[in-house]
This record gives C-alpha cells, structure tokens and sequence, in this order.
C-alpha cells in the first residue's frame, strides 16, 4: 500500500489575488478616505458654521494677510465697511467653482443697488497655479467686481484653517496635472469681518439674495 502523502489539490471556487488586486483594493480605499475625509469636514465646518450662526461667537473667519488678482497685499481690514462672499476654490476646477461662482455673481446682481456693499471673492485654495495674474483672467469671467486672492502655501493653510475648510492635493496618476478636493460653502461676513451665515453649494441664487438683502 503507498502510503505517501497526496498533495492537497487546490480549493474550486477560491479567490486568487494578485498584484493588480492588491493595487486597486488599495487605491479603492485611497478614494473612500478622501471622500470620508471630505465628508468629515463639510460635516463639521457646517456644524461649526450653525453653532457661530446661533451663538454669535467667532467660530469661523478672522483676520488673513493674502494677495488680491493685482498683485497688491491685502488684509481682512482692506474690507472693513463692505459685506463678503467668500468661497474658496480655484481656477482650476472643473465643474463645483464655476457654479458657485456664477451663482454667487448672480446673487450680487439679483440685489441690485444694494449688491454694491456686497464683494464677491475666491480664496484660492491651489496657490501652486493660481497666480495673481491667472486669478484675474479668470474672475473676469464671472462678475467685474470680484476680487481674486492668492497667497504663500502657508498664508492659504491659516486663511482656510480660520474658515474651517477641507482642502487636499487629489493627484492623478502619471499625468503632471491634478484636482483640488475642497469643500464647497460660501461664507456671508458683515462690515465688521464678523461670519454672519454659510450658503451651500446647492442654494439657489434667489434664496442667497433673500436672505442677505434682509440684513443689508
């Protein structure tokens, strides 16, 4: 009788994994964390924006030392006695920032005489490419009084970290260029650099419009 022991023949049905499994399970959790990380944040900032709203406290904004579409150095006082709308994008961005800002335009031209102490402004959240000059041609676009600002990496990092927004580096593979993930609030601030309320990307124009002229 042989009584060598047979080889255990593989398992029908098993899974097999290899390299490229190994890559995309790994790349499919990259994707889950930035989105859960984004999510994080527009969770919070909301939170952080509804408790300021009721409370009044200075949970959100403050002051920023940045650099407008002419190149000039500007900080938060250079607003003193105008009402804001401050979102934070870039020029760069494929679909989200040309919304909001078209409707943020909107906003202003709804108000009419009033929209005059309102400014419409972008906050770069990609100073590698945005550039005074690439900000003004690009804010041109949208509405003749809006102001474009840029800043050092590190000047972006306290302006966006005072307005609690989510913003990270989305790199795409073997090609030199790459998206922004950002959140996507627009922020109203009174004549004082007080935060009054956010707007969602989803609000519309009319509503923004209803809202503020209430306060102006």
């Amino acid at each position: 009788m042989n009584t060598q022991a047979k080889p255990n023949k593989p398992r029908s049905g098993g899974t097999k994994f290899n390299g490229l499994t190994v890559v995309l399970a790994v790349a499919g959790l990259l994707v889950v964390g930035v989105l859960a990380a984004r999510q994080f944040w527009d969770v919070n900032a909301g939170n952080a924006a509804e408790t300021a709203e009721r409370s009044g406290g200075a949970l959100i904004g403050g002051p920023f030392t940045l650099i407008d579409q002419d190149g000039h150095t500007v900080t938060d006082q250079n607003f003193r006695g105008k009402w804001l709308l401050v979102y934070f994008g870039y020029t760069y961005c494929p679909d989200v920032c040309p919304t909001s800002l078209a409707r943020n335009a909107d906003v202003i031209d709804l108000l009419g005489k009033e929209g005059e102490a309102v400014v419409p402004i972008l906050i770069t959240v990609d100073p590698e490419r945005d550039t005074p000059e690439k900000l003004k041609d690009y804010i041109a676009f949208f509405h003749p009084r809006m102001v474009g600002l840029t800043g050092t990496p590190e000047q972006i990092k306290a302006v966006t970290r005072a307005y609690r927004v989510y913003y990270a580096k989305a790199e795409q593979k073997d090609s030199p260029t790459y998206l922004m993930d950002h959140s996507s609030f627009t922020y109203l601030v009174d004549p004082d650099g007080k935060f009054v309320q956010f707007f969602r990307h989803e609000t519309s124009a009319q509503e923004m419009a209803e809202q503020i002229k209430g306060l102006l």
